[in-house]
């Protein structure tokens, strides 16, 4: 395997917050204007979530909630959040970085000034934003239709959101570095969707199922989130509950960074 062929660190550079900014703006804009010109990929991002979170209200209001202190708006909206997570950030970002190497567009990047992180923070920004507005519209307009309280903990809520959106971005990087094709990402990404629609609790609740079986699914990636914004909204969560939520996802985040260290790749596979 050729050195280049995996990822390498450039050498460091002096702080430059101005010139960090400057750089991470016109990435950003750069790659908006790439999303918006595909409009299938667009769709995927922006429709599946929407559609998901209307088709799946059927299948909720059929569980049995009963001593778990949800109810089928609290179980559906906050799902929604993981439908956005993993579709509109891990799906979409990780066809865009894959995209984005084989075009060679991150190996040319890489010889100007943006550093690294920059580079791979830049390319995930329009996806990011797109994605915190849909939660803040799923959030705000599902609580509306479905009539449900504010949330008992907002800060638990926004804790959740925020760390689950750079989780996502650090997996997408990751599952890149093993895709050898844009068309390919649609597979190598299923594996961890499905995992994260089944086990995660976005569509069925850590609740209600059985405790060793949640015990477990509660350490996948995705549950965290879920754990945070569901249970962060109906303020049944214990400090001990928090404390444990929040440490599985700042542990994934720390493996997500390292594996982006060790595995992304900034060249073509061959």
């Amino acid at each position: 395997m050729s050195t280049t062929d995996v990822a390498t660190v450039k050498a460091p550079r002096r702080a430059d917050t101005s010139g960090m900014g400057r750089r991470l703006r016109a990435l950003g804009r750069a790659e908006l204007t790439l999303l918006m010109r595909n409009k299938a990929m667009l769709f995927v991002a922006l429709a599946t979530p929407v559609l998901l979170t209307v088709l799946m209200r059927q299948t909720i209001s059929g569980m049995s909630l009963k001593g778990t202190g949800l109810s089928t708006g609290t179980v559906l909206i906050p799902g929604s959040i993981g439908y956005v997570l993993v579709f509109a950030v891990y799906a979409n970002l990780t066809g865009i970085y894959v995209t984005r190497r084989e075009e060679l567009v991150l190996k040319r990047l890489r010889t100007g000034e943006a550093s690294d992180g920059e580079i791979l923070t830049g390319s995930a920004l329009p996806s990011l934003v797109l994605a915190l507005g849909q939660c803040v519209l799923l959030l705000g307009g599902g609580a509306a239709v479905l009539d449900l309280a504010p949330p008992e903990r907002p800060e638990l809520v926004a804790a959740g959101l925020l760390l689950g959106l750079v989780l996502m971005v650090l997996l997408a990087a990751v599952s890149a570095a093993f895709t050898r094709t844009t068309e390919a990402s649609q597979i190598t990404t299923f594996p961890f969707m499905a995992i994260s629609f089944v086990g995660s609790g976005v569509v069925v609740p850590l609740d209600v199922m059985p405790d060793t079986l949640a015990d477990v699914c509660s350490l996948l990636p995705v549950s965290p989130t879920m754990e945070l914004v569901r249970n962060g909204w109906v303020g049944t969560l214990s400090g001990v509950d928090t404390a444990q939520a929040l440490a599985v996802l700042v542990v994934w985040i720390v493996l997500g960074t390292l594996g982006v260290r060790r595995w992304f790749r900034w060249e073509p596979r061959r």
